[in-house]
């Protein structure tokens, strides 16, 4: 890593000209919008704001099991505490935005007997002979930035970094330096013009920022509203703009390990992998516009997947589905362990013959949420005997005596 005195003599900056020209370069490239934020000193008013936060929010454990988010440097400084914490000689940063928006219906639209998979894991890129094949945003968005990086280099030498959602750095908070959105009470990032469907890829670089050039900063138009705190199922969004991930479906689903606490099992409701309830909700994502990108298209499979297919899947099959795409970082195991709490909380009886299956399995942490699942099926049957033992019963009450 290189020091302050190791950075070489800066022979450019970003000015209006160059941050146009680089801007139009990355809609070129494919993406929707794009802009160049300077990085704050570490000891000024807004670097320290932003440590805070970050330090504060992993004290309070809400980043979970994400050991990722916790790095720290030889110093015991966290490495997202902000961007110069990782890249000393950091001056910028090019963040770049990608719309992923479909047309299909929501997660809210529930259909019988079936799963969610979070909108921005349906991606697929179409082959010559129509087959639209599993592919992953990180790689889609990484080819482009390295091109992007490559025309900055040439145009300006300067020290750079690509990064899709695996650098040490909290894109929204660059974006929102780079004047491309707010935050919004869900936390996303939400641009008045694309909504909050969007994937960010961000380049590093050793460039400044002319402070003629400084990006015009969003305004925050969330007002009053707060339809996606109180549609939030497992109560994550503790405050606007204040999540505890330990607690976000998507965390549950994608990034916890071992076995889900019974009080945040129900709440999940059908979704398997990831969640888009707080986005869909929010009215700034009525006119988003929709993706109509070859590298995008939806895959049919894994809209509203049928669970009894999703559970049908042994390894081979479930490479051969999800190899290259989001889902398979999450693995079938764990997959399945999601799919077993949709199954129930559907209360379908008609799921009762695999979740018996899999709760005298192996997969320890499997069978224990089969038999959770299984418990919540019965207990509806149940619970359904008892109030039609109770309705004939009320209904002999109207019935004529001799």
């Amino acid at each position: 890593m290189k020091t302050d005195e190791e950075i070489p003599t800066v022979l450019f900056e970003w000015t209006d000209e160059l941050a146009a020209w680089i801007e139009a370069e990355a809609l070129r490239a494919g993406f929707d919008a794009a802009s160049v934020a300077p990085i704050p000193e570490s000891d000024s008013e807004l670097g320290k704001l932003q440590a805070a936060r970050i330090s504060e929010w992993i004290e309070a454990g809400r980043a979970g099991e994400m050991e990722y988010l916790k790095r720290t440097d030889e110093n015991g400084l966290l490495l997202r505490s902000g961007v110069r914490a990782a890249f000393p000689w950091a001056r910028s940063v090019l963040v770049c935005t990608w719309n992923y928006n479909a047309s299909s219906p929501a997660s809210t639209e529930p259909v019988s007997g079936s799963g969610w998979i979070a909108r921005y894991a349906w991606m697929g890129r179409q082959l010559e002979n129509g087959e639209i094949v599993p592919t992953d945003y990180h790689d889609e968005l990484l080819g482009r930035l390295r091109a992007l990086e490559a025309a900055i280099r040439k145009r300006a030498p300067s020290d750079t970094r690509c990064y899709v959602d695996t650098g040490p750095i909290v894109e929204r908070t660059v974006a929102v330096q780079a004047g491309l959105g707010w935050i919004g009470k869900n936390t996303c990032l939400i641009n008045q013009q694309l909504g909050s469907w969007l994937l960010l890829g961000v380049i590093v670089t050793s460039i400044p920022v002319a402070a003629a050039a400084y990006p015009q900063l969003a305004a925050d138009r969330c007002g009053s509203c707060t339809r996606c705190l109180d549609a939030c199922p497992t109560q994550a969004l503790i405050a606007p703009r204040q999540m505890d991930a330990s607690r976000c479906i998507s965390y549950l689903t994608i990034e916890k390990k071992g076995s889900i606490l019974e009080e945040l099992r129900q709440p999940m409701g059908r979704q398997v992998f990831g969640c888009d309830i707080c986005q869909e909700v929010c009215p700034w994502n009525r006119r988003a516009p929709i993706s109509a990108r070859q590298q995008t298209r939806q895959r049919p499979e894994l809209v509203n997947p049928a669970l009894s297919w999703l559970a049908s899947l042994d390894n081979t099959e479930f490479r051969r589905n999800f190899k290259g795409s989001p889902l398979e970082r999450t693995r079938r195991k764990r997959l399945h362990r999601n799919v077993a709490i949709a199954m129930g909380n559907s209360r379908d009886s008609g799921f009762l013959p695999q979740l018996k299956t899999w709760s005298e399995g192996e997969d320890e942490i499997l069978a224990e949420t089969a038999r959770w699942a299984i418990r919540q099926i019965n207990e509806e049957a149940e619970n359904s005997a008892v109030n039609q033992v109770g309705d004939d019963a009320v209904g002999s009450l109207f019935l004529p005596t001799e």
